[in-house]
């Protein structure tokens, strides 16, 4: 299947080495205008070409709308667009028309489909996830109507760390986006590519201001789409949620968040003057404040409740829970890697497959645009479907 979400749907096509990559993005309404400017600069965190960090193809990856925008707002029906290819390279594939490139979808396409295209892995190459971040970039501007915000950053590179609190505001200004340790991660890296290899990374994401509620009771949970979302991403190969596998370890008395009217608003995420920087709002991993902030308590009903930690990560039941909700992704290194190795083509024979072309040292940075773009489509997608929970949201569309 090429289509992602329940009522917001993003269709994509193209391959690597095609005219164009695009999408089809339905179900969004009308009314909201489309920044494309915005669009692009998602894009342009993204593209190829970019840095020494980041595989040297170059592309421009600009994106064309060709449907669903009227007068700079959306008209209700489906928006298309393509990013059209610019700087193919096929002849740095031929050598693999016949063999199976190890770590890579060659071999598994191959027996599925009983062809495939060898050209940078045709459907299967990390090209088409440009097309996910725009429909991604769309997403947010929908969310941004609604106070919510979405946040990636490299949490890992290998076994080097970004430590206990991640720096939101170092990831947006750095060129690898990284959320602590940047110049020890960027040596990683580069000592991968100068030797020929790779090397993994690990992936931050944050959801901040998403309302109570959002995500379907049983089979389509908010956790359980997002988890989705973020293994449908190339080389991802974990996900977790809030502690993640560090749940398993610890027992339910350090594992339950408490609650208290005293941390109304404070795990909440929406954006608060009143606290003392963006680390005490992040609240990764249960983290507590020492001292209850006073000024943080208002008086709306509605958001009289809060949580004394966020172990949770922002879900609870399958539901958002109102706090920020943490992910953490998993990157494989890249398996484009320009040393030789052994392997099989498609008579079975064993050869040497030797690459040559252009290919990312650490696929976890540019996948953490990629994760931000995914977060976005869930979290659209579920306050979509949440308008339809209940008599009184009916009501007031219909009243």
């Amino acid at each position: 299947m090429n289509t992602f979400g329940r009522k917001l749907t993003l269709t994509t096509f193209g391959e690597s080495h095609a005219a164009a990559i695009g999408g089809v993005l339905d179900g969004f309404p009308a009314g909201v205008r489309i920044d494309l400017n915005f669009i692009q600069s998602e894009l342009d965190k993204r593209k190829p070409g970019g840095s020494k960090f980041a595989t040297a193809r170059s592309e421009g990856d600009r994106v064309e709308i060709l449907s669903g925008v009227f007068d700079g707002l959306s008209t209700g029906t489906p928006i298309g667009f393509i990013i059209r290819n610019e700087n193919q390279k096929s002849g740095d594939y031929e050598n693999l028309r016949e063999l199976f490139r190890p770590g890579h979808a060659d071999y598994a396409y191959y027996r599925k489909y009983g062809i495939r295209d060898h050209r940078g892995g045709g459907r299967s190459s990390a090209r088409e996830t440009a097309v996910r971040v725009a429909g991604g970039a769309i997403a947010q501007i929908l969310l941004g109507e609604f106070g919510m915000s979405v946040q990636s950053g490299v949490a890992s590179v290998g076994e080097i760390s970004c430590g206990r609190q991640p720096d939101f505001e170092l990831a947006a200004r750095s060129e690898i986006f990284s959320l602590g340790n940047e110049e020890a991660m960027k040596e990683e890296i580069l000592k991968a590519k100068q030797e020929h290899d790779s090397v993994g990374a690990s992936v931050i994401t944050v959801i901040r201001g998403a309302p109570a509620g959002l995500g379907e009771g049983l089979y389509y949970k908010f956790d359980a789409a997002i988890a989705a979302a973020m293994m449908g991403i190339n080389g991802v190969k974990a996900v977790e949620i809030g502690e993640g596998v560090s749940a398993s370890k610890m027992r339910g008395s350090q594992n339950n968040d408490s609650m208290s009217a005293k941390y109304a608003h404070v795990n909440s995420g929406a954006d608060n003057p009143t606290l003392d920087g963006a680390s005490e709002r992040s609240n990764l991993n249960g983290g507590k404040f020492d001292e209850f902030k006073s000024a943080c308590c208002g008086s709306n009903s509605d958001e009289k409740f809060g949580f004394v930690s966020n172990h949770a990560g922002g879900t609870l039941g399958g539901m958002t829970s109102g706090q920020e909700v943490v992910i953490k992704t998993h990157f494989k290194p890249t398996p484009s890697i320009f040393l030789s190795q052994p392997t099989q083509n498609v008579r079975g024979e064993d050869v040497i497959c030797e690459l040559r072309g252009r290919h990312d040292p650490c696929i976890g940075v540019r996948g953490s645009v990629v994760a931000t773009a995914m977060a976005r489509l869930v979290t659209a997608d579920m306050m979509l479907l949440n308008l339809s929970a209940n008599l009184a949201n009916l009501k007031k569309i219909y009243g």
